[in-house]
């Protein structure tokens, strides 16, 4: 029990964990169906260049999508970059700057221009007003990202892009298995991108796919990640290679077939977060399911710091020194980052609001409902000694001061949300 600032590991309390806990830890497994999966592929003697697990997998991966056509790729960065140049893109693509880095890497890496454009501030989605405040001659495309899994608003985000003749793709990478109005998400687009990184609710070890109901577009993007084999008329990037090998589709297909139970597990999370918190002023679970179906994938919380007494970074740091491990998804913005601040675009204001709130908590098949009501207490407890607990920490950590001893075990960070 954790009753008093000094039981916080953070001034030297015993941590709430003995092994760290994180955010992004991969999902359980049918170990045995992976292991089989990997047998036959090795007696096949085909290992990648599209074999029958990748043919499978991007079959299940577009029904899932409501779609017709899904390209199985090596990640979803480049699954990015082969759609764009697919789709013939110059010049600038309107984006939202709340999201993850690799969405502007993935536009500025084909010589595009990212343009930032403001959120909802109740979905954190792009809004279709600001998007359509920001186009200009140049823009070629509009890309939202359904955050945390939320779908962006479609519909008028569609009328945006058909007003200035615009295709509209979006950032689908947080999103499998989520729907809005019995639609699922990934058939919104004109195409969308789903991730399958380790860190995701499906994942393939490492993979993306580009999801369209668009044959032509399916087909520029399939030739495009095979050096642009059987590509009509060439390329004059001459194509890359971004396939997707059989053992990651092995560990896709066996990771799709969990998604139901590790959503459903992830549901359950969520409901013991927002029991424990329900009560504690200014620290706000974000409700998911009100704006669509979702996958739960991430366990988002707000820290309004005026009325909780101490900031969204200090209750990182005090919950990495019980070794459990969070993540400010998504802080800073992507135009308050290198090497897009130095870009002009025009104010931000509900971005900037929401990325200085948003922490994610430990979720996912690794973590149970006693590990979340332990969490829980130290958020309690940080909650009702909050101005006390600022105070403190800045009174034995000045500037110049080193900081406060962490235990020894600290949670490595994930390499991509």
């Amino acid at each position: 029990m954790k009753t008093a600032l000094d039981d916080l590991a953070f001034f030297g309390g015993p941590a709430a964990f003995p092994r760290p806990l994180q955010v992004g830890r991969p999902n359980h497994i049918d170990r045995q169906k992976l292991f089989e999966r990997l047998g036959r592929a090795l007696d096949n003697q085909w290992l990648s260049n599209g074999g029958p697990l990748v043919q499978e997998f991007e079959q299940r991966v577009a029904e899932l999508a409501g779609v017709r056509h899904a390209v199985a790729t090596c990640n979803a960065t480049v699954g990015f970059q082969l759609l764009m140049h697919a789709a013939g893109l110059a010049g600038e693509v309107i984006m939202p700057s709340m999201t993850f880095v690799a969405t502007p890497h993935a536009v500025r890496w084909l010589g595009l221009t990212p343009v930032f454009a403001d959120i909802d501030p109740d979905t954190g989605n792009l809004d279709p007003e600001c998007a359509a405040g920001a186009v200009t001659p140049r823009t070629s495309a509009l890309l939202g990202v359904h955050l945390w899994g939320r779908p962006c608003a479609a519909d008028a985000l569609r009328k945006v892009a058909d007003t200035h003749g615009l295709p509209l793709f979006f950032d689908a990478a947080h999103a499998v298995g989520c729907s809005v109005d019995g639609r699922p998400l990934g058939s919104l687009g004109d195409a969308e991108v789903f991730s399958f990184h380790a860190t995701k609710l499906v994942n393939a070890f490492e993979g993306g796919a580009v999801v369209t109901d668009d044959a032509e577009l399916a087909g520029r993007v399939r030739a495009l990640h095979n050096f642009g084999a059987g590509l009509a008329g060439g390329s004059p990037a001459g194509g890359t290679n971004a396939k997707m090998s059989e053992a990651a589709a092995a560990m896709g297909l066996t990771s799709l077939e969990a998604l139901p139970a590790v959503m459903a597990h992830n549901r359950r999370n969520h409901a013991t977060y927002r029991t424990e918190l329900k009560d504690v002023p200014g620290v706000l679970v974000a409700e998911h399911d009100k704006h669509g179906l979702n996958n739960h994938q991430y366990l988002i919380v707000e820290i309004d710091e005026e009325i909780t007494g101490f900031t969204r970074d200090l209750l990182r740091d005090v919950l990495l020194a019980e070794r459990v491990g969070t993540r400010a998804y998504f802080s800073p913005g992507c135009h308050q980052l290198e090497p897009y601040r130095r870009l002009r675009h025009a104010p931000l204001p509900h971005t900037e609001h929401l990325a200085r709130r948003v922490l994610a908590l430990p979720t996912g098949t690794a973590v149970a409902d006693e590990d979340i009501r332990r969490i829980c207490e130290v958020v309690r407890l940080c909650a009702a000694r909050g101005h006390e607990l600022t105070a403190r920490h800045q009174a034995m950590a000045p500037a110049s001061a080193s900081p406060p001893p962490q235990p020894a075990s600290r949670p490595r960070p994930q390499p991509r949300p």
